[in-house]
């Protein structure tokens, strides 16, 4: 009797110890996958709040905070802030920003720049958000809060991208 409780409770140390050792393995996994898995869901994140304000009207100078108009920046501020990612306010400093992105490893969420021609001063004149598959999310003069295609008068100023994320 005293043979068969020692080796039950043999037993039962051994099987418990594996089960919290086998636990304590999946735990420890878990945040690298969660980490990178929230690379992504932070971006789009940003994207899906940047696509509920398709049609808002573009104001050079729009406030911080305000989603009754936008400009190039601002938006970018916004949407990004509302995910927990402060950005400084005009698109020159954003390009200071997160770690320079080659524009053939562009990725969702990254913020791309170019420059406005018709401006004079900064070299960075345009923000916006690279979504996949060549496009980009953006407000602009003529259009407000818009989805372009990263082409033609986009990739003739295109200067560079910053990964934030």
């Amino acid at each position: 009797m005293h043979l068969r409780h020692s080796l039950v409770r043999k037993t039962m140390v051994f099987v418990l110890g594996l089960a919290f050792g086998l636990a304590g393995i999946a735990f420890a996994q878990a945040p690298a996958v969660s980490a990178s898995q929230a690379k992504v869901n932070t971006a789009d994140q940003v994207i899906s709040l940047g696509k509920k304000y398709l049609g808002v009207k573009y104001r050079l100078g729009a406030p911080s905070g305000s989603t009754k108009a936008f400009d190039c920046s601002s938006f970018t501020q916004y949407i990004f802030g509302e995910n927990g990612v402060e950005l400084p306010r005009s698109s020159a400093d954003q390009a200071k920003e997160g770690v320079k992105v080659a524009k053939d490893s562009l990725k969702k969420g990254d913020l791309v720049f170019f420059k406005t021609p018709k401006r004079t001063g900064s070299k960075i004149g345009h923000v916006a958000v690279y979504i996949g598959n060549n496009k980009i999310l953006h407000t602009y003069k003529s259009t407000g809060v818009t989805v372009s295609t990263l082409d033609g008068y986009w990739e003739d100023n295109y200067v560079t991208a910053r990964r934030v994320l």
